[in-house]
């Protein structure tokens, strides 16, 4: 763990390229010198079986002209006939033969072939010696035809081994290159296997390291701040999960500052609300009743109002630390989706608004309170700018790796700059007057729900013929539990 820390990112890029590519080039070089010394020995094999080739032939060749001499030798057995140049002849047929047969044997053939050399060199001495011997007596002590015959024979048997000879020369050379083949095969094999295991083992490590990033900003951006951040591998992406371990603790420290903040706020409106409550009581004993009881009315609305803004202010400061962050469920967002449409339906009666729906069935894993809590405000913002007699759309589907979810009512719309603002607390938008329900923490709190459950929402463009609000929803099929 410690030398993984040692090194860079960039050095472990670095050691990857050598420890591929230097084997690689080793590799090459040895399959080069190989196929060198394949390509050497094929060379001398083939010209030490032509320097033999054309010897044996030529070797056959003066064994034909021996015998020829000889025979004609033997034809002018009569000492009377022959001229001197007759038995020159012969011998120099014979000088030749004996020089072809040691240029043959010193071209170094195997055992079996110079004792075939060996024997026909006899064979040739023995008829020599005969014909020779002849010559006093003019009788020769063998046919000639036999006599020759087995020169012949073993000048037929010399041609057949070396044929032989040549065929299991290269059939060795062959069986020497299908052997360096089949060995750089395998030593390529094992050296590809040795390269892409170093290769899986720095990708393992490299790959690990990001899904610590990924899985850090992921609780990051969702606001689980709990878990202490800590990244293992290079040097410089272990620096940046010192760098994110630092934003969590900074994160948490603005946190905890605007959660005393909103909590300090809460608590400042209390007091004034039950001075308020106590002194609404006061005007209806010195005031004439008539004219008591809509001022009444009026400022019990508006303490019931700030009573909520002070409920909502709580709640909102304790949607980073409450429990419930890790108390996710599989859920149906059609069966949130329904139950919701059914706790609005007097409302909707009221109004008179339409509701089409192209819905099915959506699984996710998420906060059931949160994920209800998504589908209610959008809803209820929805109703409660849509006209009478209006209509609300709502689209709810899997796409791709999302859950989708699309609500657009027939209000009086946001326009496109004001839109990244509308998830703020407390932000005002003067093409949607407020109702005495909304307080401006509503959409703020939807919007933290969705960062729990790393997702998207934003207000996008109405379709076609259309002038309203639109908001978009996108939640992960899978969220991380």
């Amino acid at each position: 763990m410690k030398f993984k820390k040692l090194l860079s990112l960039k050095s472990l890029i670095v050691l990857g390229f050598v420890i591929t590519v230097i084997p690689l080039f080793l590799g090459v070089i040895y399959a080069g010198y190989g196929l060198r010394e394949t390509a050497e020995l094929g060379r001398t094999i083939n010209s030490q079986v032509f320097e033999q080739t054309k010897t044996i032939r030529l070797v056959l060749q003066k064994a034909s002209d021996i015998e020829r001499k000889a025979r004609l030798f033997v034809l002018l057995s009569d000492p009377t006939l022959r001229q001197p140049y007759e038995r020159e002849s012969y011998e120099s047929a014979r000088a030749s033969f004996k020089q072809s047969l040691n240029d043959l044997l010193k071209l170094h053939v195997d055992n079996k072939i110079a004792l075939l050399v060996n024997e026909l060199s006899e064979k040739e001495n023995l008829i020599y010696r005969q014909i020779i011997g002849s010559e006093s007596d003019n009788q020769f002590k063998l046919p000639i035809d036999e006599a020759f015959q087995g020169l012949r024979d073993s000048s037929n048997t010399l041609s057949r081994e070396f044929e032989h000879h040549v065929e299991h020369t290269f059939n060795e050379l062959h069986q020497l290159s299908e052997s360096l083949e089949q060995g750089l095969l395998i030593k390529g094999s094992i050296l590809l296997l040795l390269i892409f295991s170093v290769v899986f083992a720095l990708l393992r490590v490299l790959s690990q390291s990001m899904q610590q990033l990924d899985s850090a900003i992921r609780r990051l951006g969702a606001g689980e701040l709990e878990q202490i951040i800590e990244v293992n591998g290079p040097a410089d992406l272990h620096y940046l999960g010192e760098r994110l371990e630092w934003l969590r603790n900074h994160l948490i420290t603005l946190e905890s500052s605007k959660q005393q903040l909103i909590q300090n706020l809460a608590r400042e409106i209390e007091h004034p609300l039950q001075t308020l409550r106590k002194g609404n009581e006061y005007p209806a004993n010195t005031i004439d009743s008539a004219e008591a009881s809509p001022l009444n009315n009026e400022v019990q609305a508006s303490l019931e109002k700030l009573q909520s803004v002070s409920d909502q202010l709580l709640k909102y400061s304790q949607l980073q630390t409450t429990s419930s962050l890790t108390n996710k469920q599989n859920l149906d967002m059609r069966d949130l989706l329904e139950t919701t449409l059914s706790a609005f339906a007097a409302v909707l009666d009221d109004k008179s608004i339409r509701i089409k729906k192209l819905t099915r069935s959506t699984p996710i894993v998420g906060i059931p309170e949160q994920c209800q809590g998504i589908i209610e405000e959008i809803l209820a913002n929805a109703i409660e700018f849509s006209p009478q007699h209006g209509e609300i759309r709502i689209l709810l589907r899997d796409s791709g790796d999302w859950a989708e979810l699309e609500i657009e009512d027939d209000g009086p719309g946001i326009d496109a700059a004001s839109r990244p603002q509308v998830f703020e607390p407390f932000y005002r938008n003067s093409a949607r007057v407020d109702s005495h329900e909304n307080h401006g923490l509503g959409l703020a709190m939807v919007k933290e729900y969705v960062a729990h459950h790393q997702g998207k929402i934003e207000f996008i463009d109405p379709r076609q013929d259309h002038q309203g609000a639109r908001v978009r929803v996108l939640i992960p099929l899978r969220s991380e539990v």
